[in-house]
């Protein structure tokens, strides 16, 4: 007959294991998180670059088929999305309500476009119409007619 063995069989792991493994996922979300983030804020920037350019044209397409500029976006044909940020982007031409007279205008106070403007207002939800006060660093603007669609910041 054989006699049972005094030696234990481990089944599950040691606190030490546990820890060292908990800290390592932890040094690699101190990492990953804000890349994850970045990288998701790059997308709805990107993202929101691409609408507005689509909309330009509609705008535009407007334009040739009506000769002139519509009142608001919601005289285009296909309906506007919000921004990625969940707000709406800001249209303005002469013939808008809310316009008095003055186009946006960039930090040596000249006016973006000649024609509209288009923008979003970016993460924070604010802007000013110069481009100076931080609030405005952050919108995606439509500049030089059309030229020039990006971050008001790099503009």
């Amino acid at each position: 007959m054989r006699t049972r063995s005094r030696v234990r069989r481990r089944h599950g792991f040691t606190v030490v294991e546990v820890m060292i493994a908990a800290l390592i996922i932890g040094a690699m979300s101190v990492w990953a998180v804000p890349a994850y983030l970045q990288t998701l804020q790059r997308l709805k920037i990107d993202n929101a670059i691409l609408e507005i350019d689509l909309i330009q044209a509609q705008v535009n397409r407007f334009f040739d088929e009506n000769g002139g500029f519509p009142e608001s976006l919601a005289e285009l044909e296909t309906p506007v999305p919000p921004d990625p940020w969940g707000k709406e982007y800001q249209y303005l031409t002469p013939k808008s309500p809310g316009w008095k007279g003055k186009f946006r205008k960039d930090r040596f106070l000249v006016p973006l476009n000649s024609d509209f403007d288009l923008y979003s207002s970016g993460p924070d939800g604010e802007s000013r119409p110069p481009l100076r006060p931080k609030v405005s660093w952050d919108d995606i603007i439509r500049a030089n007619n059309g030229g020039y669609i990006g971050i008001a910041s790099n503009f």
